[in-house]
C-alpha cells in the first residue's frame, strides 16, 4: 500500500473530535486504503477491534446494507457502550438516503464517523444541510510529484517525464509498467467514473426536478475532451457549446452546464476561478479547468497531442492544492496572472513555462510581475536552468526544484 503521509496526519488531527470526516477524491486515489491505515494507527494505539466498523459498499457482501434502515440497524447491534466506536463507511453515495444514517450517528455518544465518496454531489442537499458545520472534508488528490519519486526513486528528470506521461494514481506508481498495461489501467478508471460515477449522481438527483439529467454519455466524452485539450485556456460554457455545435452536435447551453458540473462533482475537472488583483474580487466569467491526472488526459487525447507548458501548468496547480492553498488565476489590469494562491490571508503569484530563454518568452513573463506594486511574493516556475535567479524580487525558480521542496 502507498502511504499517504499528509492525509493520514489530517485524520490523526481529527480523531475523536465532535465532527464528521468526509474524503473525497477520485476514484483510486487511495481513498479505502487511506481509512485502512488509519485503522492500523488506531489499533497500533489501543483501540480494540470491535470498537472498529468498516464497511466498504464496492464489496459484494455488503450489498444488503445498501437500504440506510438495515445499514443502521447493523452498525446500531455493534456500537461499544462505554467506549469510542469507530466507524467507517467506504463510497457511502451508494446507499439512497445514507445522510440519515450519518447523522443518527453522529448525534449518538462515543462515535466517530468517517465517510468517504467519489462525488462531490455527496455533500450537497441533504447532507449539507444536516451537517451544517459538523463535518470537515479531507480533500484527496492524486500523488504529488515529490509523494511520486519517493515511491519510485531514480532521477527526478526520468521520473517526471513518467510522472507527466503516466500520471500520479497511486497504483500506477507501484505496478510494474508497460505503457499497454497503463493505458488498459486508466481506460477502466476513466470509463468507470465517466459511467458509474455519474450514473449514482444521477439517482441521487432524480427527485430534484431543477436538474437536467446527464445520460448521453458520449456526449460528456466530447465535453470531457474537449476541456482536457484546452488546460490553460479561459473556458466559458458559451465557448463549449459553440464547439459541440460547429462538431454536428445540437446542444443547448444549459445541457453543456450540467454535464461541465458532473464532470468536476467526479472529481474529473477542477474548474479555476479568475480572481480581480486590483479589485481583489472574484470574476465570473472565463474559468480555466484544470484535469485531475495527466494520465488520464493523454489517454483521451491524441497522442499528436503535446503542449508541455499547459501540463506544467496543471501539475502546478495541483501541488498548489496539494500544499493546502486556495487557488484562483488572476487577472492584474489587462494581464493575466497563471495562479494566484492564497493561504491564512496571504497571496503568492505565480507564472507557470517550459522556458525562459528566449527573450520574448521572458519578457512577456515577467511584464505583469514588474507592474505589479504589492508586496506579495511572486515566482515564475520553469524547467530551465539557465534564467533561475532573483529580478528585483521576482524569484524564477526550477519547477522540479520546487516541487520536491517541502
Amino acid at each position: 500500500m502507498v502511504i499517504r503521509k499528509a492525509y493520514l496526519e489530517q485524520l490523526k488531527s481529527w480523531k475523536d473530535e465532535m465532527v464528521v470526516k468526509v474524503v473525497t477524491g477520485i476514484r483510486r486515489c487511495g481513498k479505502s486504503t487511506l481509512l485502512m491505515q488509519y485503522q492500523d494507527y488506531l489499533r497500533e494505539n489501543g483501540v480494540a477491534e470491535n470498537q472498529i466498523i468498516s464497511i466498504n459498499f464496492e464489496e459484494l457482501e455488503y450489498e444488503h446494507l445498501l437500504d440506510y434502515r438495515a445499514l443502521y440497524g447493523y452498525i446500531k447491534e455493534r456500537l461499544c457502550a462505554d467506549k469510542m466506536t469507530y466507524i467507517f463507511l467506504d463510497e457511502i453515495q451508494k446507499v439512497p438516503d445514507f445522510q440519515k444514517v450519518v447523522d443518527s450517528l453522529y448525534v449518538k455518544k462515543n462515535t466517530d464517523v468517517y465517510i468517504t465518496g467519489s462525488n462531490a454531489y455527496m455533500l450537497s442537499g441533504d447532507l449539507a444541510t444536516l451537517l451544517t458545520g459538523r463535518y470537515v472534508e479531507i480533500s484527496m488528490l492524486p500523488l504529488s510529484f515529490k509523494e511520486y519519486l519517493d515511491i519510485t526513486g531514480g532521477n527526478p528528470e526520468t521520473a517526471f517525464a513518467d510522472y507527466m506521461r503516466n500520471g500520479a494514481l497511486p497504483y500506477i506508481a507501484v505496478m510494474d509498467k508497460t505503457q499497454e498495461k497503463v493505458d488498459t489501467y486508466l481506460e477502466g478508471i476513466y470509463n468507470t467514473v465517466i459511467v458509474k460515477d455519474i450514473e449514482e449522481r444521477q439517482s441521487r438527483k432524480e427527485s430534484d426536478p431543477g436538474k437536467r439529467k446527464v445520460n448521453d454519455i458520449a456526449l460528456l466524452k466530447s465535453i470531457a475532451r474537449f476541456l482536457a485539450s484546452s488546460i490553460g485556456s479561459p473556458i466559458s460554457i458559451k465557448s463549449v457549446t459553440d464547439y459541440l455545435i460547429s462538431s454536428g452536435r445540437r446542444v443547448s447551453s444549459n445541457t453543456v452546464s450540467d454535464y461541465m458540473e458532473a464532470l468536476a462533482e467526479s472529481y474529473v475537472f477542477y474548474p479555476a476561478e479568475r480572481f480581480d488583483v486590483v479589485g481583489k474580487q472574484l470574476l465570473k466569467s472565463n474559468k480555466k479547468w484544470y484535469m485531475v491526472d495527466l494520465g488520464l488526459r493523454n489517454h483521451i487525447l491524441p497522442r499528436r497531442n503535446y503542449d508541455l507548458g499547459f501540463s506544467i501548468e496543471n501539475i502546478v496547480f495541483f501541488e498548489l492544492l496539494h500544499r493546502g492553498y486556495q487557488v484562483n488565476i488572476g487577472k492584474y489590469e489587462n494581464a493575466e496572472i497563471d495562479f494566484v494562491a492564497q493561504k491564512q490571508g496571504v497571496l503568492t503569484y505565480f507564472q507557470v513555462t517550459a522556458d525562459m530563454t528566449a527573450q520574448p518568452t521572458f519578457d512577456r513573463e515577467m511584464s505583469s510581475f514588474y507592474r505589479m506594486k504589492d508586496n506579495y511574493e511572486k515566482i515564475v516556475l520553469t524547467l530551465d536552468r539557465f534564467t533561475l535567479g532573483n529580478y528585483e524580487g521576482i524569484k524564477v525558480i526550477n519547477v522540479l526544484d520546487w516541487l520536491m521542496d517541502n
